[in-house]
């Protein structure tokens, strides 16, 4: 079922979810399924998995054989996971007497996943030639652009905040240049074009990354709105909880992480106080309704990092429900 998908940080984030017998769990981004598995191993009990790509869900299929009854798929984005689950009958996944259902727990892993990057053919990383599409999911109501359509259309000017504010790209205003030249001379369709179009402005970095990871990075994250969507997904996610329910969130850039820290700070009431010159300080604290579990992000172990380079930017961090808001 795997493949060459290696799940980040998985000790890590079992220990945290903890999957209990008799619990209901989402999976927010089943990908290869292996955040999922290992829970329905932990304990005897029932998980709900999102993906928005039907490859990822056609595969699942399989492993939800291995565990009848007890896993079931839904394709959409995980932004839509309120929606989606209640669409998909959520008497399955328990309710409370208000008729809301109530999950013991959430798992986010953000970002792409290796069957995508790995294939060629959906065009998300410039290690293989293939179309330059970057869609996590390309099917459905209303398909979004695809990367060939951003660098082809975008003006110049645009293409460059894009660059620098998703891919912090500093050169971004360079590299924009040379895409529009590029492409006033033939549209760029492939991934390998638009890497060779970037590689020829850009000198490889100390770090030794290749020049176009930045702008894959940034136009990966517009074609599908990743950082939206992580927003949408964390605000729905708490809304499901029960009580002593935990979400947990791994992510892999300084963008993702900054958004899940801030959001769960906030919920905590772990932010910051404000001023005493601010009249929001005259009024009373409410009891905070979640608990921060990670004051400061859990990182992959040494041994992970070499045995799955792709774990070494990994930050996971987790909020626990104390009590469901009115």
């Amino acid at each position: 079922m795997s493949g060459t998908h290696i799940p980040v940080m998985l000790p890590d984030v079992l220990d945290t979810l903890d999957p209990r017998e008799g619990c209901v769990y989402l999976d927010a981004t089943f990908g290869g399924g292996g955040y999922t598995r290992a829970i329905l191993d932990r304990a005897q009990c029932r998980v709900w998995a999102i993906d928005r790509d039907e490859t990822a869900i056609a595969r699942g299929a399989s492993l939800a054989a291995q565990y009848p009854g007890r896993l079931h798929l839904l394709q959409g984005r995980f932004g839509d996971l309120l929606p989606l689950m209640a669409q998909a009958g959520m008497a399955q996944a328990g309710m409370d007497q208000a008729g809301i259902a109530r999950l013991d727990g959430v798992v986010f892993d953000i970002g792409v996943s290796s069957f995508q990057i790995d294939d060629p053919a959906r065009g998300f990383s410039f290690r293989g030639d293939g179309p330059l599409d970057m869609r996590m999911g390309r099917h459905g109501p209303d398909p979004s652009p695809t990367a060939a359509d951003l660098v082809n259309t975008m003006p110049e000017r645009d293409l460059a905040d894009l660059l620098y504010q998703l891919g912090e790209e500093r050169a971004s205003r360079r590299v924009a240049r040379a895409i529009a030249a590029a492409r006033a001379e033939a549209r760029i369709e492939t991934t390998g074009r638009l890497a060779s179009i970037i590689r020829s402005v850009l000198p490889r970095d100390k770090s030794g990354n290749d020049p176009a990871t930045r702008s894959f990075q940034a136009l990966r994250i517009s074609v599908n709105d990743e950082l939206g969507e992580i927003e949408r997904g964390l605000a729905q996610a708490v809304r499901l909880l029960a009580p002593g329910g935990r979400v947990v969130v791994v992510s892999f850039h300084s963008l993702e992480d900054r958004i899940v820290k801030r959001f769960m700070t906030q919920i905590s009431g772990r932010a910051p106080a404000p001023s005493r010159h601010d009249p929001r300080g005259l009024t009373d604290a409410l009891p905070a309704l979640f608990r921060l579990l990670t004051p400061k992000a859990l990182r992959p172990r040494a041994a992970e990092i070499l045995a799955n380079p792709r774990a070494r930017s990994a930050r996971l961090r987790a909020i626990e429900c104390l009590a469901v808001p009115s």
